[in-house]
C-alpha cells in the first residue's frame, strides 16, 4: 500500500519505523514510496551496484538493506537495470545521496523508488542493523511510514503474519510468461540471424537476470529464454547445445526437478547458477538448508578447487547445497564433488559431475554488478558444448 508520488513528496521527511519479527526496532525517515511493505530483512555488503541490486530478481519478497553508508550518489538510468521492474519489496539505507552526479543518471534512486511503489526508510543506523541479522539471523520485517504508522505492538504482530521465506516458491512470479530469444553477437558486434549461431543454449528462466544471456550471446551463444514452467519437450523443442539453469528466489525444496533430471539423463551439457545450483545439487541427491544471514553483495571470495583460484565474486542466495567437502560422491548420473567454495565459511559455492558435461555454481558470473573474475565459467559452458558436438 502505497501514496501517490505528490504525497510521498509532501511527507519526505515524515517518520519511518522498520520493525524486526524478533521485536526490535529501528526509527528512520521515510525514503522512496511512503507507506507499508513486509518481506524477509537480509543485507548486501556490495558498496555499488544499487541498481542491479534492486531489480534482481532474487530479491523477490527481500527487504534489503545495504551495509554501504551513502547510496544513490550516481542516481538511476536507463541502462544498468537487470530486468523489466525493481523487484525488492523494501529498501533501508543510512545515508541516501540529496542530488545524484553521474553522466549516465537520469533521475535519482529516490524518485525511482517512488515511481515503481518501493517503500524504503533511510536515517537507520545499518551497521548496527547488519550487525543483529548476523547474530540472530535473516528474519521477517516490516517498513511502516505515513498512514501506516501505529503503535509498534500492533505493527510487529503484522510482521509475524508475513509468509516467511523458507517454504516460497517464487520462481514462477518472476520469471518471464512467454519464451523469447537473445541473438549471438558477432564478431562485428552485431547480432547474428537467428538459426545461424555457433551454439543453442536453452535457459529456463527462474529469474534471470538481463546480463546473463547477453554475457552467452558474446560469445556466439543463440539464447532461448524460456518461462520457470517449461516442459522437458519445449526445452528441447529449441534443438539446444547446452541447457542453462539460473538465478531466482525461493526455497529450493520447493522446485520442481523434471526438467533438470530429464536434461542430466540425456547427458546434454548443463551449466547451473544460484538457485540453478541449488536444483542441480538436489536433483543429483544433495540437500538444501537455509543459511542464517546468506552471502549478498559483489565481493565474497570463492575458490575454484579445480585450479586453487580464487575469485572475488557477487552473491545473491540465502539457501545452499549440503554436500561433502572432502570426497566424492556417487550420485544417478555419475560422480559429483564441490568445484567451489566460499573462503569465509566454507559454504559449498559450486558442483561438478565427472562423468557427465554438467556443472554450476552459486553466484553470479555475469557481472551485473560486480566483478568479473568468474567471466571464465561461460567460457567453460562453451567448451563443455565444443566437446559435446566433437
Amino acid at each position: 500500500m502505497t501514496t501517490s508520488a505528490r504525497e510521498t513528496a509532501r511527507v519526505k521527511a515524515s517518520p519511518a519505523v522498520l520493525v524486526l519479527e524478533d521485536g526490535r526496532s529501528f526509527r528512520g525517515r521515510a525514503y522512496g514510496a511512503v507507506g507499508e511493505t513486509f518481506g524477509e530483512a537480509v543485507f548486501s555488503t556490495g558498496m555499488t551496484g544499487y541498481q542491479e541490486t534492486l531489480t534482481d530478481p532474487s530479491y523477490h519478497r527481500q527487504v534489503v538493506v545495504m551495509t554501504a553508508p551513502h547510496i544513490g550518489n550516481t542516481g538511476v538510468n536507463d541502462e544498468d537495470p537487470e530486468s523489466r521492474r525493481i523487484w525488492v519489496s523494501g529498501y533501508v539505507v543510512r545515508d541516501p545521496a540529496r542530488t545524484p552526479s553521474n553522466w549516465r543518471s537520469r533521475r535519482s534512486l529516490d524518485d525511482e523508488l517512488v515511481a515503481q511503489g518501493v517503500v524504503g526508510i533511510s536515517g537507520v543506523d545499518t551497521r548496527a542493523l547488519t550487525r543483529h541479522l548476523r547474530e540472530r539471523g535473516a528474519m521477517r520485517v516490516g517498513i511502516f511510514s505515513g498512514e501506516s504508522l501505529a503503535d509498534e505492538a500492533a505493527l510487529l504482530a503484522r510482521v509475524r503474519q508475513a509468509p516467511e521465506m523458507t517454504g516460497a516458491d517464487l520462481s514462477a512470479e518472476v520469471a518471464t510468461e512467454q519464451p523469447y530469444v537473445v541473438p549471438a553477437i558477432g564478431p562485428d558486434g552485431v547480432a547474428v540471424p537467428l538459426g545461424t549461431a555457433r551454439f543453442t543454449v536453452a535457459a529456463l528462466d527462474l529469474g534471470i537476470k538481463g546480463m546473463t544471456p547477453h554475457r552467452m550471446a558474446q560469445r556466439g551463444i543463440e539464447v532461448h529464454v524460456l518461462p520457470a514452467t517449461a516442459t522437458l519437450d519445449e526445452v528441447y523443442a529449441t534443438e539446444p547445445d547446452g541447457v542453462f539453469l539460473s538465478n531466482g528466489p525461493g526455497d529450493p525444496a520447493t522446485a520442481d526437478l523434471t526438467v533438470v533430471r530429464g536434461v542430466l539423463e540425456r547427458g546434454t551439457p548443463l551449466f547451473g547458477i544460484c538457485f540453478g545450483n541449488q536444483l542441480l545439487g538436489r536433483a543429483l541427491g544433495f540437500g538444501t538448508y537455509k543459511l542464517k544471514y546468506g552471502h549478498r553483495g559483489i565481493n565474497q571470495p570463492v575458490q575454484d578447487r579445480t585450479t586453487g583460484k580464487v575469485e572475488v565474486t557477487a552473491h545473491n542466495h540465502g539457501f545452499a547445497v549440503d554436500a561433502p567437502l572432502d570426497r566424492v560422491t556417487d550420485t544417478p548420473y555419475g560422480r559429483a564433488e564441490v568445484s567451489h567454495v566460499c573462503l569465509n565459511d566454507n559454504v559449498v559455492e559450486g558442483l561438478r559431475l565427472l562423468d557427465r558435461p554438467v556443472f554450476s555454481v552459486q553466484y553470479h558470473p555475469e557481472a551485473a554488478a560486480g566483478p568479473h573474475d568468474a567471466a571464465y565459467l561461460f567460457d567453460r559452458f562453451v567448451s563443455l558444448m565444443e566437446d559435446q558436438r566433437a
